[in-house]
């Protein structure tokens, strides 16, 4: 049972997501190496040292008691490596979204399978109905996943990017139910 602080770990039909952990720094700094993961969001490949780091503070949780930081790591069931990552900061019933995938992985559907893996996981716990992503507007693959995960773009823009969304009370109301890592459309 979710306890409100720490992540629950989840799956998928090909992955395992678990909740990130120190431990995971050497292998995600390999994972993430590549200076193109960065071409829309900024910033520059992190080594193993500043991962540890940065994830010591994520662990740690959000300073505000409000918030939760909620991250995990994609492990490809059938190989054992990690693939990338998804993650979720929740404020009341609204979770702000994001993933990356190596570029290794990538173009295998990792990305749209641990993103929706993800929105479904937040939603049938039942606190979160609101879950939100921001988009670089060049970024088709990531628009891509969105979609997958079953947000849609909402015309609203932040910070240069597009807001992404799905509404979970709308939802229920329409949807019908949604096959392991595909969306059924926008709601």
């Amino acid at each position: 049972m979710q306890d409100g602080r720490a992540p629950e770990p989840f799956s998928t039909s090909r992955l395992d997501v678990l909740p990130l952990d120190v431990a995971h720094a050497e292998e995600m700094a390999v994972v993430l190496f590549d200076p193109a993961l960065h071409a829309y969001t900024g910033g520059a490949p992190e080594d193993a040292g500043t991962l540890r780091a940065r994830y010591e503070r994520q662990g740690a949780g959000s300073p505000d008691p409000a918030e939760r930081w909620w991250n995990w790591v994609l492990r490809v069931r059938a190989d054992g490596c990690l693939a990338g990552y998804v993650q979720a900061t929740v404020r009341g019933a609204r979770a702000e979204v994001a993933w990356v995938v190596g570029t290794r992985w990538q173009g295998r559907g990792f990305a749209k399978e641990g993103a929706a893996g993800l929105v479904r996981h937040l939603l049938d716990r039942g606190s979160v109905r609101t879950v939100v992503a921001h988009i670089h507007p060049e970024h088709a693959a990531s628009a891509a996943v969105a979609a997958a995960a079953g947000l849609s773009a909402t015309g609203e823009g932040e910070d240069g990017e597009v807001r992404w969304a799905l509404d979970a009370s709308r939802r229920a109301r329409t949807a019908r139910p949604v096959p392991d890592g595909l969306s059924d459309g926008p709601p």
